[in-house]
């Protein structure tokens, strides 16, 4: 059921409010964003979710960009948000598309004869080449047993490292430091015929990784991404003496295939000091994506229409985007950005990302805008933006924690030109510590197994049914029992907890909000930071770090 609808906009006095209901965010007049987050739901957002997921089923199971699936999210998209009175603009691109064409097979040979099952022990790095090779494995610079800190490795970032790799070996590398995508051409340049990147091992870097190479990646190699577990056993056995490994891969890259990205923007508003706020529509090809990024897409587009409904006329305009070719590497949102003039650019105080916010055993992570816990941080204003969210749910009663500027989403482009960042994140491959179950609940352990805050992610599983699409079934309905059914949609089990998307589409209404009213600038000028256009940020590289 939806929520009662309150009146959305009031100014009120600080002293007369609840907790949580005024923030200020540099803004002389207070904000009450009560009735937006009342009128914004979790019920709301699922029906949406089940509409792309309904576009999926009937567009050969997945959202890709460049294929009916996206063209049909965009368009469902598109005619809600005009209905709504958005000015609503589609912007053209170019990308390379990648899918695979067979299932990849990843074996020992020797010394034992092991097979390993393919998205769940492995999984072929995103534009990936194509391969079937049967060589003598060779390791790569590791650093075991892992450092105390994420990215002590440098394992294959350096020419360096393969000065004496063995031309017709498959090499094996560590994560950490360095793209992927530098990792296998440095490979491939060596001589390599194919490249096992396995997990650093430091705690939420043991899983089995799903590496992204980039659109631009060309080699011709398989390239696949494995656990710590399993890259360190190969690793020991080196030690021994020779191992045999056969990798294939069957994928294909298509060139300059056409997309586009989904802008819709507020009648009304300042625009010297428009708010932003985004999120990728495309899913990867092996599947309907309905959490990644449904979830973010489904949440933007109710605050939008709900935005609309209650006739708020914000201050400053605001202007949603749904992204295309993220999962081709960041393509559409690097593409609109690079598009805008300096004037335009300086135009923007803003960009809030909300890329995967309701992952089923979820935590609430806020970007790290000040660099105080990762040391990467955005553009001046970036800071504010997070003290906004973790006020926010400090004032709910909920934890969270910051997550690093790393590269993964589409806040890259934006901090690289000087634009103030920040976002929402609920958690996606890594593993869920016990610690932070006593914080937002869920399970850090099935049957003796980690468990992933998103145990579907970048596969056919994340769906309205996962346990239908491959997902296991005793850990998905562990999950919901822990969250006490909160997984369920229409009687099903999915891959979304309606929690998780419960707190966070209220905090994405109230940032949203917030800044739409604001009087002041987040970076504390008189306009968009024209600091941050000249100084840019200290970042740490790009989406294929994965």
């Amino acid at each position: 059921m939806r929520k009662s609808l309150r009146t959305a906009v009031a100014v009120a006095t600080l002293t007369t409010m609840l907790l949580g209901t005024v923030v200020t965010a540099n803004a002389a007049v207070p904000t009450d964003t009560s009735g937006l987050r009342e009128a914004v739901s979790a019920d709301a957002i699922m029906d949406h979710l089940a509409e792309l997921q309904k576009i999926a089923d009937n567009n050969g199971d997945t959202r890709a960009s460049g294929t009916p699936g996206y063209d049909a999210s965009l368009d469902y998209i598109e005619d809600l948000l005009v209905s709504a009175g958005y000015e609503v603009t589609r912007q053209n691109f170019l990308f390379n598309s990648f899918r695979e064409l067979s299932e990849p097979v990843f074996e020992q040979v020797a010394p034992n004869a092991v097979t390993y099952e393919p998205n769940v022990d492995f999984i072929t790095a995103e534009y990936s080449g194509s391969g079937d090779v049967t060589a003598l494995l060779q390791a790569v610079d590791l650093v075991l047993p892992p450092g105390e800190e994420a990215s002590t490795s440098n394992s294959g970032c350096e020419t360096e490292d393969f000065a004496d790799f063995v031309a017709g070996n498959i090499a094996l590398v560590q994560r950490g430091t360095c793209d992927f995508s530098v990792k296998a051409h440095n490979a491939f340049v060596a001589g390599a015929v194919g490249v096992i990147i396995f997990n650093e091992g430091q705690e939420g870097r043991t899983e089995t990784l799903a590496a992204t190479l980039g659109d631009a990646f060309s080699d011709p190699l398989p390239v696949i991404g494995t656990s710590f577990e399993i890259g360190n056993d190969l690793a020991a056995l080196l030690g021994g003496g020779d191992v045999t490994i056969h990798l294939a891969t069957e994928t294909l890259i298509e060139l300059d295939v056409a997309t586009q990205n989904l802008i819709a923007e507020t009648s009304t508003g300042r625009d010297n000091r428009v708010v932003m706020a985004g999120a990728h529509l495309d899913s990867v090809p092996a599947g309907p994506g309905i959490h990644d990024n449904g979830s973010g897409s489904a949440t933007l587009l109710e605050v939008a229409l709900q935005i609309a409904d209650l006739g708020i006329e914000p201050r400053n305009k605001v202007r949603f985007a749904w992204w295309g070719a993220e999962e081709a590497g960041l393509v559409g949102s690097q593409f609109y950005v690079d598009s805008l003039t300096k004037a335009e650019a300086k135009d923007i105080e803003l960009y809030l990302n909300f890329d995967m916010i309701g992952s089923p055993n979820y935590a609430r992570f806020v970007y790290d805008g000040d660099g105080s816990a990762f040391g990467i941080k955005g553009p001046t204003g970036s800071g504010s933006i997070e003290e906004v969210f973790e006020d926010f749910f400090a004032s709910q009663g909920l934890a969270s924690e910051p997550t690093a500027f790393d590269g993964r989403s589409d806040y890259d482009a934006f901090i690289t030109a000087g634009i103030p960042a920040g976002g929402l994140f609920t958690g996606a491959e890594d593993n869920k510590t016990a610690d932070q179950v006593a914080l937002y609940g869920g399970l850090s352990t099935f049957d003796d197994e980690a468990v992933a805050y998103d145990p579907c992610y970048h596969q056919a599983c994340d769906s309205l049914d996962p346990i239908a699409d491959g997902a296991s079934a005793g850990l998905y309905q562990a999950l919901n029992e822990a969250y006490e059914g909160a997984l369920e949609y229409n009687g099903v089990i999915s891959n979304l907890n309606t929690v998780a998307l419960e707190e966070m589409s209220d905090a994405v209404a109230h940032a949203v909000l917030l800044y739409a009213m604001s009087t002041g600038s987040v970076s504390g000028t008189a306009t968009a930071s024209e600091q941050a256009m000249t100084t840019g940020s200290e970042r740490q590289g790009a989406h294929f770090r994965r």
